[in-house]
């Protein structure tokens, strides 16, 4: 009954916890003519966060690969409202890339009051075989381009106190099986940007981190590779990428999309490995 008594306790102070964390303190006018770098904006969560940075009244560069699919994003924020919007083609597997995009965006701004961290690399949804070429690929993609961007970008971040915002997934806290490559590189950037978070804090310097860790999300990348292979129910990707941008704008230091996994963060250590492995449908083959 001791036990039992404590557990509930301890699930209600995290309940509580839980509950102010998630107060809405976000003031929409706060984003009118802000000045954003948003990287991985042509689908997906990316593309969805240039569409409420629009709806606010922000100034918006926008970058991704895909050129195409990068004008229709940047014509639809204009009908939206935002108060500027420009794109730059840019492949993050070139470590030249970041700093040629940052300077882009300084040219078409005049400044930086956000720089979104969100774009990634295509990892299969599979056992570990060795793929050390794309394991080097997809370290350049999803964490060490986020690296050049940020150093770049701390200059301008620091002279408007703006906010890096970086985009990162439960699976860059928690170990999950079919993802060890996608998983490391998550792991390394809270590693990195919260190090950095300390850093900037000791320097005096008054530019918010802020790491947003998602779960399952239902865009189309993520809905096709995991198709009956998992039991978890995918979150919406524009109410994922409303929860990033208000981060953001508070300067949180951390965001949770959906809540539940907050919650697995909080309660991780008394999770058996076994569960963990639970919501996967097919435990011993290849995914």
């Amino acid at each position: 009954m001791r036990a039992a008594g404590l557990l509930l306790s301890v699930l209600g102070i995290a309940a509580v916890w839980v509950a102010f964390s998630w107060r809405d303190t976000f003031e929409p006018d706060s984003l009118s003519g802000a000045r954003v770098l948003l990287t991985g904006a042509s689908d997906g969560i990316g593309e969805q966060m240039a569409y409420h940075y629009a709806r606010f009244g922000a100034q918006i560069v926008l970058t991704a690969r895909r050129e195409a699919m990068l004008q229709k994003v940047m014509a639809k924020c204009l009908e939206l409202g935002a108060k500027k919007a420009v794109y730059f083609v840019a492949d993050m597997a070139s470590s030249a890339e970041p700093e040629k995009l940052v300077h882009f965006a300084l040219e078409e701004l005049g400044g930086l009051d956000f720089v979104v961290l969100n774009h990634d690399g295509s990892s299969p949804f599979e056992m570990w075989a060795g793929d050390m070429d794309h394991l080097r690929w997809l370290m350049q993609v999803n964490f060490f381009s986020y690296v050049a961007l940020a150093s770049v970008a701390l200059p301008p971040l620091a002279e408007s106190k703006g906010s890096l915002v970086v985009v990162s997934s439960l699976t860059g806290r928690v170990s999950t099986p079919f993802v060890a490559p996608y998983s490391a590189t998550k792991f390394a950037l809270e590693g990195f940007f919260g190090s950095l978070r300390h850093e900037l804090v000791m320097q005096q310097k008054e530019i918010s981190i802020t790491l947003c860790f998602l779960g399952l999300i239902d865009t189309e990348s993520a809905i096709s590779k995991t198709k009956g292979k998992v039991t978890i129910t995918a979150a919406p990707a524009s109410e994922a990428a409303l929860s990033i941008v208000k981060g953001g704008a508070t300067r949180a230091q951390e965001i949770f999309y959906p809540w539940t996994v907050q919650m697995m963060f909080l309660f991780r250590d008394f999770f058996p490995d076994a569960l963990i492995r639970s919501s996967y449908v097919n435990q011993t083959a290849s995914a």
